[in-house]
């Protein structure tokens, strides 16, 4: 295995290891968001206390952010041309682009999600509330949804991360090849 395999290799733990993370904050802050028990009313008024939700989701929200650069950045890497370094050729396979395009849209529906999530955690004063005044609470099971996202996004920029390193493994074998014979 030469150098740059084991850079990618170590990118690749990273990545994964984010993504790890910010699965497991997502399910923290599912066990810890605000439930009905916590809203208090004061006549039309309404209150919500923070919740812990609020720091575990703003945490998994970066960690799949920087994964998604991270394994973006890699994908761009290979597959863009290098032709004056003796690397692989621009071009992914298909299934690569498959998988990136699905890990972009689970990556935007999984920002979306949390985001709604995170800003309903926050404290909630009477007569402020999260939305027009008043009280709103985290639906369950929302940031379970946002796990799983977390899982396909990060799973899918992986697989295309390592589909286009395949390739480029491939492409310089050849080129190997063909200078030899």
């Amino acid at each position: 295995m030469e150098k740059h395999q084991y850079g990618f290799v170590f990118i690749f733990c990273i990545i994964l290891s984010l993504g790890l993370v910010s699965f497991l904050s997502c399910i923290a802050a599912e066990l810890k968001r605000t439930k009905l028990v916590d809203l208090k009313l004061d006549g039309k008024l309404c209150s919500l206390p923070g919740s812990h939700a609020f720091g575990f989701g703003i945490a998994a929200l970066i960690c799949l952010l920087v994964a998604q650069i991270m394994g973006n950045l890699i994908i761009c890497r290979n597959a863009c041309s290098r032709d004056k370094r003796g690397s692989c050729k621009a071009r992914a396979p298909g299934i690569a682009k498959i998988l990136l395009f699905i890990s972009w849209m689970s990556f935007g529906i999984a920002v979306i999600l949390m985001s709604g999530a995170i800003s309903m955690s926050r404290r909630q004063p009477y007569g402020k509330g999260w939305l027009d005044g008043e009280c709103y609470i985290v639906k369950e099971g929302t940031y379970i949804g946002s796990a799983i996202l977390v899982l396909v996004t990060t799973g899918s920029t992986l697989g295309s991360a390592f589909t286009a390193n395949r390739r480029c493994q491939a492409d310089k074998r050849q080129k190997i090849h063909a200078q030899v014979g």
